[in-house]
């Protein structure tokens, strides 16, 4: 009887961990979002020379997504020169993520900021489908956050308005190296 005791001891405390203290502990900085309740919608995008384009052209590669107006205040910039130097401190995982810049108007660009943040893929959307689509926090908007796009074309993440870059790269890590896929 010791010995059953003993070897189920193990399997008891771990459901009891599980079903009756669960832990609430979380490691990770940004919101999990659940990708069934916000599938990508058709957003009739297009490349900044009018050429039709979408996000399933991303399948495959991690998606840091930021959705702003092709004005780009400050914040605006500041999110996408983060985008570029948290793909920068991947490292050798940096070929797995892509930058996209959702742009919800048609205003030009300033040519300074294409060249500070060359690589970003820039597609102009229809403000309304990407309004309807991309869950934000209580008072704010989608340009207030970066979001990130799953290898299967899932969205799954949201980071914070003003993120700390530290936090954004750790859960960055984390899923390049969790996941087999991107």
């Amino acid at each position: 009887m010791a010995v059953l005791l003993v070897c189920a001891a193990p399997l008891l405390a771990s459901y009891l961990t599980y079903y009756v203290i669960k832990p609430s502990g979380r490691t990770n900085y940004g919101t999990l979002l659940d990708p069934r309740a916000h599938p990508i919608p058709p957003l009739g995008a297009a490349t900044l020379d009018g050429k039709p384009s979408g996000l399933e052209a991303y399948k495959g590669k991690w998606v840091m997504l930021n959705v702003d107006a092709g004005a780009c205040e400050q914040a605006c910039r500041d999110q996408l020169v983060q985008m570029r130097q948290l793909r920068i401190m991947t490292g050798k995982d940096r070929e797995r993520v892509e930058r996209v810049w959702l742009i919800t108007d048609n205003t030009p660009l300033d040519t300074m900021l294409m060249k500070v943040i060359e690589g970003t893929d820039m597609l102009r959307v229809q403000p309304d489908a990407v309004t309807k689509w991309l869950p934000v926090e209580q008072g704010g908007s989608a340009a207030d956050h970066i979001y990130l796009i799953d290898p299967l074309g899932n969205l799954m993440m949201r980071f914070p308005k003003n993120a700390e870059p530290n936090k954004v790269k750790k859960d960055l890590g984390k899923l390049l190296k969790a996941s087999a896929i991107g």
